[in-house]
This record gives structure tokens, sequence and C-alpha cells, in this order.
């Protein structure tokens, strides 16, 4: 009986299958998906069956940007400066590199012809009762022209209470001060009192200190220097090149 029933009922259904589809369509599909928000059809294998099922994704629109702190995040690396920051960088490192170039200038740029140009000419040195540092050089001098910036700078700040004389050992005109003062090695510097009288001399590459501590004494007025015989490297003066300087003007 229940048999005769579902053949009853399956032959009183439509033929046509149009019919099942307009009858059964809002059963089938409630939505209309349009084909160009498709994003992809692939194949995935459920977990009950080992063959692989089609599965449809549909774009439903929305967008999943990353925010810039979750791109620098995964990225690893900063977010890189704006315009303003590579501005002050740019202004920063010119200013810097102009200090430099300014300390530069006055630490090594000074050079002999410099400190010979504002010495005093060693007679008026002699004459004006200020104590004196007599310097013995050559241009050739290597030693000379290294210690170069450490004088001038001791210079400027004595120049008021001590004089500074500068004596080429290669000009023929200064060959008694050679001999008075004992010159073998230059850089030589002789420290003369008041009165003209040697209180000691320092030849040769030695620490700036040495030569701060001296001069200070002599502008002090004190009867004797800290550093009366200190020997550093130094050139030899029997390397002199001999010349006569036809300038009488000229000190040097």
């Amino acid at each position: 009986m229940a048999a005769s029933r579902l053949v009853f009922s399956l032959s009183r259904l439509p033929s046509s299958t149009h019919g099942i589809n307009r009858k059964f369509q809002p059963f089938l599909l409630t939505q209309t998906v349009a084909p160009s928000r498709v994003r992809a059809l692939r194949c995935q294998a459920t977990p009950d069956s080992s063959e692989p099922q089609e599965k449809l994704v549909v774009d439903n629109g929305s967008t999943n940007e990353t925010s810039p702190a979750s791109k620098e995040a995964s990225s690893g690396f900063p977010e890189s400066p704006n315009r303003d920051v590579n501005r002050r960088v740019a202004v920063a490192s010119v200013v810097a590199a102009l200090a430099l170039f300014l300390s530069t200038r006055l630490d090594f740029g000074i050079s002999l012809k410099d400190l010979t140009a504002s010495a005093l000419p060693y007679e008026e040195a002699l004459s004006n009762g200020k104590p004196t540092v007599v310097e013995f050089y050559a241009d050739w001098c290597e030693v000379c022209r290294e210690l170069a910036p450490d004088v001038y700078k001791i210079e400027q700040q004595y120049k008021d209470k001590v004089n500074f004389v500068m004596l080429n050992v290669d000009n023929t005109k200064w060959e008694q001060e050679l001999d008075e003062f004992g010159v073998e090695g230059i850089p030589h510097f002789a420290f003369l009192d008041r009165q003209g009288n040697e209180e000691g001399n320092v030849v040769g590459r030695l620490p700036r200190q040495y030569l701060v501590e001296n001069v200070n004494a002599l502008a002090a007025g004190k009867q004797s220097i800290p550093h009366a015989r200190a020997v550093g490297q130094y050139s030899s003066a029997e390397a002199r090149k001999v010349h006569q300087v036809t300038d009488p003007l000229s000190h040097g």
C-alpha cells in the first residue's frame, strides 16, 4: 500500500524540469550572486570525504587593508621619515660639517709663516722690558710645522705680557744667536727674562704643557721656569739651508 502511494505521488509531479525549477527555486537559491563578485573557485576536501569538493568563495565587498602600524610591525622596519625630518637632518649635517671645518682650520691651519708674520723683531723684543720667547725654526723642519698651532694659541693668550720672536736658522743673520743659545736642534725655544737673560730652553716635540708652564712663569715675573732644560724629538740644525735675507726689516 505504501509503495503504491509513493508511485502515485511521483506520477503526479510535472514532467517539465522547468516546473521543478520554478517550484523549488525558493529552496534552492535564496540570494543571487553577481558574477563579478566571485573571487575564487577552489576544491577542498571535507573531513568526511577523501574526494575534493568545489567551494565558491564570494567577495562580500569588504576590504581588509592593513594599517601602517601593522605594516611596520610585520615588516620589521620603521616607517620612513617625512620631508620635515629629512630637512632637519640635512641642516644639522651642514652645521656639523661647518663646525668641523672651522675647528680644523683653527687647530691645524696655522703655519710657520703665520707665526713669523705675528712675531716681534728680535731687537724690539729685547728693548721693550717684557720677557721673551725666542723660537729658532726652519721652514723644512717637520716638528716646527707640527708645533705651530700650539705655539700660536699660546702666543694669542700671552702676547700682551710676553714677546714672541721667530728666528730662521737658515738665515745667516742669526749666526751669532745660534752660537749664543747653543742651538743644535730645532725647534729650539729660549726663554728670556725682562733683562734678556736666558732662564732655560726647550728643544723639540714635547707636551704642550711644557711651553704653557714656562710662558706662564715668565708672564708672572718668576725668577725661574719649571722646565729649564727639556729635550724631545727634534730636527738637526746641521741640515740648515743657509741663505742671506736681503730685506733689512725681515726678522725671519
